[in-house]
């Protein structure tokens, strides 16, 4: 890295004296990002509202005068007779019991036990034949998102037979085995009209409402040395279907987002917006990234540098155009000052040999911390002497920092190699976010790659950039 030296004496330059200290943060460009949210929906609701659609006895069957003759087939709705040649009038009923919600991928079965009871009466009253049949009929939906999240649905029927159902009137056996597909239609019909309407009560749009309101939120990146949050500012939910697993709906969701990095106080979660409207989902996995600085305390470099230059003062100093000069360091201070630069003052005494009275005061230099991409190794280029201050005698304070091989020291001795801090934060971070609860949520997060920018300083310190990114997902508890 270059190094330059000014001579203030020398070359006419004007003393500044203490260079500013800068107050700034480090700020960072918010960074878009997509998060998986996957919600899950008990289908409980969706049983209850086919109980209360379907009714219990789902139709009657009222066949009189019928001529039961052979060959003779009777059209019970659920089934037909095959009678034999004797005047009779069939009666029964189809029932329902409990409907159970299951499924698997995309199809929902709701599953509809039902049961045909039959009595074959003579006219005469004097011959009484019964059957009854089970079948389990399957409500096969499917559903679908409109554009405000609201659900839509269609509907199937199929069944078996699970008992085959006969009779048998003066020898003659009468099956019953005809699917039930005309007396089942007007019911099928009806259900499907309301179906739409009735999906609403189901919660969808309001576990999605939840979820959205929840993801506004601010995450603990890492605790300390700097603490660094990041704050989770929703954009959009992009929808990419559903899954059913017994009685629940996994709705696959992908939040896209914008993730602020903050180092410093907690900032305040974002206030939550309207749920927007639906949007296809764009990613499989959800991407996830962010930044976090590798961080270095400027008050870390002090003693590091004031152990260097004492250590060099038990040598002489050997100034260009004088006899050999002795210092003595009492104080290192150093901080961040404007245009991105750091200030390091040295205080000392140093007196040429042969004299007596010695020249004290501090000296004030800069220079610009520089990287090579996605490198953690650390230098300065540019540092030079800005100023001074206190100075009590002559100009000697300023030759011995101006002597060869003085800067370049002090540079080196500054000089970091951040990787090994660099491998801490980011195993540290990957840590953090692997499953971490804010809340009613759980953040998992996978870190998948991570690459450094050039070292900057700030007031508050040193610090290399690292902009990371992996996957994450969001799950909603409850």
């Amino acid at each position: 890295m270059p190094v330059a030296a000014l001579a203030l004496s020398a070359c006419g330059a004007r003393d500044r004296g203490q260079p500013p200290r800068a107050n700034d943060a480090i700020r960072v460009d918010p960074s878009p990002s997509v998060i998986a949210v996957p919600v899950d929906v008990n289908l409980v609701d969706l049983q209850r509202v086919l109980e209360r659609e379907l009714p219990r006895t789902m139709w009657q069957i009222d066949k009189p005068g019928q001529t039961c003759a052979g060959h003779k087939r009777i059209d019970l709705g659920i089934a037909k007779l095959k009678t034999p040649a004797v005047k009779c009038r069939i009666v029964g009923q189809v029932t329902r019991g409990a409907i159970r919600i299951a499924g698997s991928g995309s199809t929902i079965r709701a599953a509809i036990p039902l049961t045909a009871s039959v009595r074959a009466e003579t006219a005469g009253g004097m011959l009484k034949e019964t059957a009854t049949a089970r079948a389990m009929a399957h409500a096969v939906i499917k559903l679908s998102l409109s554009r405000d999240w609201t659900p839509r649905g269609t509907l199937d029927l199929d069944y078996d037979w699970t008992d085959t159902p006969h009779v048998e009137i003066l020898g003659v056996r009468i099956d019953l085995t005809e699917q039930a597909d005309k007396k089942l239609a007007p019911v099928i019909a009806k259900l499907e009209r309301e179906l739409p309407g009735e999906l609403g009560r189901i919660g969808v749009r309001r576990a999605i409402e939840d979820a959205w309101r929840s993801a506004f939120t601010t995450v603990s990146v890492n605790a300390a040395n700097p603490p660094v949050w990041m704050r989770i500012t929703p954009k959009a939910f992009q929808y990419g279907g559903y899954t059913i697993d017994g009685g629940r709906m996994h709705l696959k969701l992908g939040m896209r987002a914008i993730t602020e990095t903050h180092v410093g106080h907690r900032p305040a979660p974002p206030a939550p917006t309207p749920l927007p409207p639906l949007e296809p989902l764009a990613a499989a996995d959800g991407a996830l990234s962010f930044f976090i600085p590798v961080f270095s305390d400027y008050s870390v470099l002090e003693p590091v540098l004031m152990k260097a230059l004492t250590k060099r003062a038990a040598r002489p100093f050997d100034v260009p155009g004088l006899d050999p000069v002795r210092a003595r360091f009492e104080r290192v201070r150093i901080y961040g000052t404007t245009g991105g630069r750091i200030a390091v003052g040295l205080t000392f005494a140093a007196l040429e040999a042969g004299e007596t009275k010695p020249s004290r005061g501090t000296v004030w230099l800069t220079g610009k911390p520089v990287t090579l991409p996605n490198s953690r190794r650390v230098g300065f280029s540019d540092f030079a002497v800005t100023g001074t201050t206190d100075r009590v005698g002559s100009d000697l304070i300023i030759d011995v920092i101006n002597a060869p091989g003085i800067a370049p020291m002090i540079a080196e001795v500054l000089a970091q190699d951040f990787e090994r801090d660099y491998a801490k934060l980011i195993g540290k971070v990957d840590r953090a976010i692997e499953a971490k609860r804010e809340g009613r949520l759980l953040i998992r997060a996978d870190l998948k790659e991570a690459r450094t920018g050039q070292l900057q300083a700030a007031g508050a310190g040193l610090y290399l950039p690292v902009w990371a990114t992996g996957t994450a997902s969001i799950l909603i508890r409850p």
